[in-house]
C-alpha cells in the first residue's frame, strides 16, 4: 500500500509535526495547546511552531499525492494510459535552474529567522515560485511527444504571469538589498557605494549590448551572479546594521514664528529669579 516515496513523506511529516509540539512547549507553550494547534492551550513561539506544523502539513499531503500516483511506477501509468505498456518516458528537453534557485530561496529563509522579518517573507515566497515553476516544467516536458510544442505550452500557461511577478521579485529584492548597504556605508562611503554600482551595471549593460550572439546560458549566469552579489551585500550590511546617525538639537520657538518680546532691563531679574527657584 505505502510506496517508497509516501514512506519518505510521511517520516518527514511525522518528524515535523513532533518538533511542533516539542518546540510549542520549550518556548512557552502549556498544557495541550501544541497538540490542538493552540485551541486549548499557548503554543509558544508562533513563527517556529507554524513553520514546523506548515512542513508537517505539506509532507504528509505529498505522501497521499504519491500513494495516489503510485510514484509514478510503469504499470500505473500504463493502467491509466489504458495499455500494456507504459507511455515512452522523455528525457526533459532543457537544464532546470529550478533546485539551485530553492536552495537559495532556503538559505534566504534560515537568514531571515535571525537577520530580518523582510528577508523571512521573500525567502519563503521565492520558494513558493520555485515549486509551481518546477511543478509546471515537469508536467510541461511531458505533456507531448514534441519538445518545441512542450515549450508553446508551457509559455502560454505560465507567460502572463512570470514576467509581473518576476520584475516584482527582482525590484524589490534589489531596492531592499541595496538600501540595506547605503544606510550601512558612512555618508561620503554611500556615494561611493552608489557610483560603483552604477559602473557595473552600466559595464553589464555594455557587454550585452555589443555582445548581441552571447548564449543564453552566459547571460542568465552573468545575471545570475549579478544578483547573488547584490542580495550577499544586502545580508552582510543588514547583519551589521545602519550606521549612527547624530541627532542635532532642534530650537523649540512659537509656532507662529514670532520671539517673545522681554523688555529692556529685565533679563538679569529673570535670570536671578530663575537661578533662586532652581
Amino acid at each position: 500500500m505505502f510506496t517508497t516515496g509516501s514512506k519518505w513523506f510521511f517520516s518527514l511529516g511525522l518528524v515535523s509535526l513532533v518538533l511542533a509540539a516539542a518546540y510549542g512547549w520549550s518556548t512557552g507553550g502549556n498544557g495541550l495547546g501544541p497538540l490542538t494547534a493552540g485551541y486549548n492551550g499557548g503554543v509558544g513561539d508562533h513563527l517556529g511552531y507554524t513553520l514546523l506544523v506548515s512542513i508537517g502539513l505539506c509532507a504528509v499531503f505529498l505522501g497521499l499525492v504519491s500513494i495516489a500516483t503510485r510514484d509514478a511506477a510503469p504499470s500505473a501509468l500504463a493502467e491509466l494510459a489504458g495499455t500494456e505498456l507504459a507511455p515512452v518516458e522523455l528525457p526533459p528537453s532543457r537544464p532546470a535552474y529550478w533546485p539551485i534557485i530553492g536552495a537559495f530561496a532556503g538559505a534566504l529563509v534560515v537568514l531571515g529567522l535571525v537577520i530580518s522579518n523582510v528577508m523571512f517573507v521573500a525567502g519563503l515566497l521565492i520558494l513558493l515560485v520555485v515549486i509551481v515553476e518546477w511543478m509546471v516544467l515537469a508536467w510541461s516536458d511531458r505533456a507531448t511527444g514534441d519538445p518545441e510544442l512542450n515549450r508553446v505550452v508551457r509559455a502560454r500557461v505560465m507567460g502572463p504571469l512570470e514576467v509581473p511577478i518576476a520584475g516584482f521579485l527582482v525590484v524589490a529584492v534589489a531596492v531592499f538589498a541595496m538600501s540595506r548597504l547605503f544606510l550601512t556605508s558612512s555618508e561620503h562611503g554611500a556615494v561611493a557605494v552608489a557610483t560603483a554600482l552604477g559602473v557595473v551595471i552600466l559595464g553589464v549593460g555594455w557587454l550585452l549590448a555589443t555582445k548581441p550572439r552571447l548564449s543564453p546560458n552566459v547571460v542568465a549566469g552573468l545575471l545570475a551572479l549579478c544578483a547573488v552579489g547584490v542580495v550577499v551585500a544586502g545580508v552582510a550590511s543588514a547583519a551589521r546594521g545602519e550606521r549612527f546617525v547624530e541627532r542635532h538639537p532642534v530650537e523649540r520657538n512659537d509656532p507662529s514664528g514670532v520671539q517673545p518680546h522681554v523688555p529692556a532691563g529685565t533679563e538679569h531679574a529673570t535670570t536671578t529669579t530663575t537661578a533662586e527657584a532652581g
